[in-house]
């Protein structure tokens, strides 16, 4: 049986963007990647005062999740946030089952800007592939080319390829 991740959207998300992001993470990483059932967003996990989703509610959300892909992913269009940080593109854990990526603050209108279809894509499979990383026990890596490099800004995302470099590639538990 091929390992699969399951992606799942939480809240709202656009269908043709999952299919998309499927084939692609299928490409990436190499494992099955199947689009599962829409999750709601958890309302415990809001703060009003900020207007976000808190991450650590997120990954608890994807938790419970019941399928037996080794990898559950989950995809949502609100703003998230991380105790001490201002935002997270995504959140991941270590070792774990569940990441999960915020798909607004990778849109160029977040900023006011013209939205760029294909630039929300790249960005979006980077920071999938990313979260992934970590879940596969990978931390930051200083390459700025590496997929693994923490993003700041999205000047950071742009920079970085969708691939592992070397020595993370090396250090992947999940091949």
């Amino acid at each position: 049986m091929p390992r699969e991740i399951l992606l799942v959207p939480i809240g709202a998300v656009e269908a043709d963007l999952l299919d998309g992001l499927a084939k692609e993470l299928e490409t990436a990483v190499g494992w099955a990647v199947r689009v599962g059932e829409t999750v709601p967003l958890p309302e415990s996990g809001y703060d009003p005062h900020r207007r976000q989703y808190r991450g650590d509610v997120m990954l608890s959300t994807l938790r419970a999740v019941s399928d037996p892909a080794e990898r559950i992913l989950g995809l949502t269009d609100v703003d998230c946030y991380a105790p001490g940080l201002n935002f997270v593109f995504g959140q991941a854990g270590f070792y774990r089952r569940e990441a999960f990526v915020a798909l607004p603050r990778l849109r160029q209108s977040f900023y006011g800007l013209p939205d760029d279809p294909s630039l929300f894509r790249q960005r979006v499979l980077k920071e999938v592939v990313h979260e992934l990383g970590h879940t596969w026990g990978l931390a930051h890596c200083p390459d700025p080319r590496c997929v693994m490099h923490f993003s700041n800004t999205l000047r950071d995302t742009d920079g970085k390829g969708p691939d592992f470099c070397p020595r993370c590639r090396a250090n992947l538990i999940c091949r």
